[in-house]
């Protein structure tokens, strides 16, 4: 007999534990989401059927999870922002998310979670949405495998696909983003992970980070945006085995490093970029085992920066290898392939023997005389880079690799 009541007492605690499951749709008893949502208590499952719901602006303030059956359409009549999420521990899976209204003065999002922890996104569609999915003081909060896609042309009439602010160990994976300002924004936000993800055709960068420190992002896509990546006034920020392709344009860059120090950037691809990696003012960076192929300029590092360590990457048909605005080099190259490199191997040691300069004398006339491209290929230029490497005059002294490799790196 106690086994009986100790087995019925488990199986109670169990069925409070998971809560209710509250059936919303034309077929059922409860028509509308936002009655599901006034009805429900902490820990109940809303499942909503397949149909289109115009329900204005839904606020969940209590631990619920809400399901979609078949995506049902989620239509913010661009009125409204569609859920806004003030509780912790809530679920949002597998809605298509139209139209929200949009403000320039209380950022209407498609979802838009507030001081809220342990909030899941997961497995939604949203379009036409002016922020996608925003996040405000949020912590430990997953954001998965939703797409994201906007149509906007200029930056004022959009947001961020992904808006985060003030957070902190935010998991971010396997999202699809297309056409916002900015795919995935980052300020104020620390401990995250952004992995998995495509970013691409956005105004402004596919990601942007701002004073957001101890992050890391990995195995993303960055392609055809106006540029990859930007991380600016940030430290201690991991760029691990990323793509950052197609992006072109007078001031499109791969990767934009402004202000930021102690990183590392290992692993990536930067592949048809007007400009693969720029940095400003960066310090205490080691960048390894990079590939940077068919750029305009595979990486530009200012006179600003210090202590880049630059070493075991894979420099291939770029039209110039390095760029710099100044004869100050405060930054080191070792062992990089380039294949520009014209030197020999006495000594077959895999490296070269006499140093590599991969900064041309003509890329320094068009780092400052923009107009000078108009040269390019000529036999002028060829005969200006030739007579640079007998006698140096413009080029950095100190901006050499001396052990360059003989053949790719890796």
């Amino acid at each position: 007999m106690k086994k009986v009541i100790v087995i019925l007492m488990a199986l109670i605690f169990w069925v409070e534990s998971f809560g209710h499951i509250i059936h919303v749709g034309p077929l059922h008893k409860v028509k509308s989401i936002r009655t599901a949502i006034r009805i429900a208590n902490n820990g109940d499952t809303i499942l909503v059927a397949a149909g289109m719901y115009k329900e204005g602006n839904l606020i969940i303030s209590k631990q619920l999870t809400l399901i979609g059956d078949k995506y049902p359409i989620i239509d913010g009549q661009n009125k409204y922002e569609v859920f806004s999420i003030k509780a912790s521990k809530v679920v949002i899976d597998g809605f298509k998310i139209y139209h929200s209204g949009t403000s320039n003065l209380d950022d209407y999002a498609g979802i838009k979670v507030y001081d809220s922890r342990e909030v899941t996104i997961q497995n939604n569609i949203l379009d036409d949405t002016y922020f996608g999915i925003y996040l405000q003081y949020a912590k430990r909060c997953v954001i998965k495998n939703n797409q994201l896609k906007a149509n906007n042309k200029e930056e004022q009439q959009s947001g961020n696909g992904i808006h985060c602010w003030k957070s902190d160990s935010l998991s971010i994976t396997d999202n699809t983003v297309d056409g916002h300002r900015d795919g995935i924004y980052f300020e104020f936000v620390t401990n995250s992970s952004i992995k998995s993800n495509t970013t691409s055709n956005n105004i402004r960068y596919g990601l942007h980070f701002m004073f957001s420190n101890n992050d890391t992002y990995q195995f993303n896509s960055f392609i055809g945006n106006g540029a990859g990546v930007a991380v600016m006034y940030s430290n201690k920020v991991s760029m691990l085995n990323n793509q950052f392709k197609e992006n072109w344009g007078d001031a499109a860059y791969g990767l934009l490093l402004k202000e930021i120090s102690d990183s590392y950037i290992t692993g990536n691809t930067f592949e048809k970029n007007t400009t693969g990696i720029y940095l400003e003012g960066a310090s205490s960076i080691k960048m390894d085992h990079n590939i940077f192929k068919n750029n305009g300029w595979a990486m530009k590092i200012q006179a600003s920066c210090m202590d880049i360590k630059v070493s075991t990457n894979n420099f291939v048909g770029n039209t110039f290898d390095i760029g710099t605005n100044g004869s100050l080099v405060l930054n080191t190259f070792n062992k990089n392939y380039w294949d520009k490199y014209e030197g020999y191997d006495l000594n077959h040691d895999t490296m070269g023997d006499i140093p590599y300069r991969p900064v041309s004398m003509y890329s320094m006339i068009v780092e400052q005389n923009p107009p000078a491209m108009m040269l390019f290929r000529s036999f002028i230029t060829s005969l200006l880079d030739k007579t640079e490497k007998f006698i140096p005059s413009l080029t950095p002294e100190n901006l050499k690799d001396n052990t360059p490799l003989m053949r790719k790196a890796f």
